[in-house]
């Protein structure tokens, strides 16, 4: 198909999935190398062999040359996976790159509280990601940080994100339970470790 949508997709954001991609980078990724050799017959079966050999992280450098993952989420966009394969991506706990590909997905193409949902957990995985800066220039990211980035900025990997209401509006209109952190959760068990402790201490 070439670079065409999938003819049984559905608009997102009110638009065809790949527009979620700048019209200039969408077309520096057809005219790349690893689109036209890597990406041109994928299935989404297919594209997670991909996902999982990616070197990095990134949205376009040096040239304006697209890095392969963002390649793959246009891949991901014209295909159009189901919800349940792209939680499938978040889930996995062994492939971080299919990770962060899958959590770039959800947060261009969901709903403000799926987004919280399923990507606020992945604040406990601390994983090494390469970034490839716009320079060409790699640097030393995370997981947790990728998903932050997600979470509160505009752009990221060089691409506009859609609107994300604010996490609080949420709360307030009980579409969100109050977010705990591991921390705070790591903080409650060790305070019901030490409070069993006590009370295993009083009992003899």
């Amino acid at each position: 198909m070439a670079n065409r949508t999938a003819v049984d997709a559905h608009s997102i954001h009110g638009t065809n999935p790949q527009y979620l991609i700048e019209k200039i980078t969408r077309s520096r990724i057809y005219d790349s190398l690893y689109w036209k050799e890597e990406c041109f017959a994928l299935t989404v079966e297919t594209l997670i062999d991909k996902a999982v050999e990616l070197p990095c992280i990134g949205g376009v450098y040096g040239n304006q040359k697209p890095t392969e993952f963002l390649c793959l989420m246009l891949k991901l966009l014209q295909l159009q996976p189901s919800k349940d394969i792209v939680l499938e991506f978040i889930r996995d706990p062994e492939f971080k790159y299919l990770r962060a590909l899958g959590a770039f997905y959800l947060r261009l193409t969901g709903k403000s509280k799926e987004i919280y949902k399923y990507l606020e957990p992945l604040y406990a995985d601390y994983r090494k990601l390469r970034e490839r800066l716009p320079t060409g220039d790699f640097i030393l990211s995370h997981v947790d940080e990728f998903v932050d980035q997600l979470l509160r900025e505009d752009r990221v990997c060089g691409t506009t994100l859609p609107h994300l209401t604010q996490r609080h509006l949420l709360e307030e209109t009980s579409k969100l339970e109050p977010y705990v952190s591991v921390l705070d959760q790591l903080d409650s068990g060790a305070s019901d470790a030490s409070a069993d402790s006590c009370n295993e201490a009083h009992a003899r």
